[in-house]
């Protein structure tokens, strides 16, 4: 299975400033993802023409399931998060992470049915400050609606702004996560052109087991948008009844 996590910067190119939301299509889809986490999704602005990019993109994917989380609002529209599935959803959470005075961010939960059994993975993209994306990780880790399905394999992704790479041996680590995008000289994501930091980032738990990992750094990923996308292949294995938080994170060779 593989899942893609791309922070699209509204459609907008990082360095040419055009808004062409086919580029990201392309992008998306040389990849063939099943499981396609995006953050910073447009709906109905007038910097990007007022489209509806979260029904064009699962319009052009062809996915079987998606959920929009609209976290910031600009007029009658504005831009957040988007997960788009190949297979269904057994339910869904959509999680604020706002701190007062701060952006409007968010999480989104899914309990995905994938043909290796059902995967709890999140998306999210956090904020600009250190101290707010720590609070940011506890308040998920220790929300209800994440616990309640912290014995299913858990897959954390997306736009994690941890430009210092502090966040995993905090939070992460005292919840059993293990993050899937180290070193991180190999996941430098950002600024697409010429990247020199890995703000994109995986962290998983409960029957992981990665395959491959890596940053797509093509000529139209360097384009299209700010970051470059994030891939990984990977099996879901059921966790251990005895040991919910295990995690395998063994990289292996071969295809997805």
């Amino acid at each position: 299975m593989r899942v893609l996590s791309y922070n699209i910067h509204k459609g907008i190119g990082g360095r040419d400033r055009r808004y062409r939301i086919d580029r990201i299509i392309r992008v998306i889809a040389e990849q063939e993802p099943d499981l396609i986490c995006l953050q910073e999704v447009d709906l109905n602005v007038r910097r990007t023409r007022h489209d509806d990019q979260p029904r064009r993109l699962a319009d052009a994917i062809q996915s079987a399931a998606e959920i929009y989380q609209l976290n910031v609002h600009l007029g009658a529209g504005g831009y957040g998060n988007l997960v788009l599935s190949r297979w269904e959803f057994r339910h869904t959470h959509q999680i604020s992470l706002r701190q007062r005075r701060r952006k409007p961010r968010g999480a989104q939960l899914a309990i995905v049915e994938t043909p290796e059994g059902p995967l709890h993975l999140i998306n999210w993209h956090l904020g600009l400050a250190e101290r707010e994306r720590h609070w940011q990780v506890r308040h998920l880790l220790d929300h209800d609606c994440f616990r309640e399905s912290a014995t299913l394999p858990t897959l954390i992704i997306g736009d994690f702004n941890d430009w210092r790479n502090t966040l995993a041996r905090m939070s992460f680590a005292a919840h059993g996560f293990e993050q899937l995008t180290v070193p991180h000289e190999r996941f430098r994501s950002f600024p697409a052109y010429f990247p020199v930091v890995s703000l994109d980032k995986a962290f998983a738990r409960g029957g992981i087991e990665v395959r491959q990992a890596r940053v797509i750094r093509t000529p139209l990923a360097k384009r299209a948008s700010d970051h470059l996308p994030l891939v990984i292949d990977f099996h879901v294995r059921p966790a251990a009844p005895d040991t919910p938080g295990a995690s395998s994170t063994t990289e292996l060779l071969g295809s997805r």
